[in-house]
């Protein structure tokens, strides 16, 4: 029970919640209009109008954003997963703090579930910043 809690569900919740957005973003690069658009900044639709008008990023992001979500929900290779997606989380959580106020329940949803998850996935993940010791020739 204490795993499902601790794990399974940020897991899940992060995984569905960067599905949701990779969708959306996808939707937007073939259609030209959003599926789900939550209420915006002026600010805020600036600086996403500018990261869609410089071509590749967009794109890139949003297929980080599925290859990780995608890691979290069938969990395989979550840490990866949870690897992928946490600079674009501290991303939206700063987007959400200084542009766009509105979102900053979203913002402390990715804190709290990433945090969770990264205290999960912790032996995981710094074993991927690890450097290899030097060897003697």
């Amino acid at each position: 029970m204490k795993n499902i809690l601790l794990a399974t569900v940020p897991r899940i919740l992060l995984g569905l919640i960067f599905l949701v957005g990779a969708i959306d973003g996808f939707s937007f690069i073939l259609s030209g209009s959003h599926l789900i658009h939550p209420p915006t900044s002026d600010k805020g639709l600036a600086f996403e109008s500018a990261l869609q008008a410089a071509g590749f990023f967009w794109p890139l992001m949003k297929s980080i954003e599925f290859v990780g979500a995608i890691c979290l929900l069938t969990n395989r290779a979550p840490a990866l997963g949870l690897a992928l997606l946490s600079p674009i989380m501290t991303v939206v959580v700063f987007f959400h703090f200084t542009l766009n106020p509105g979102g900053i329940p979203l913002a402390l949803i990715l804190v709290i579930t990433g945090g969770m998850l990264a205290y999960q996935y912790r032996s995981q993940l710094l074993s991927l910043a690890s450097v290899p010791a030097k060897r003697d020739a």
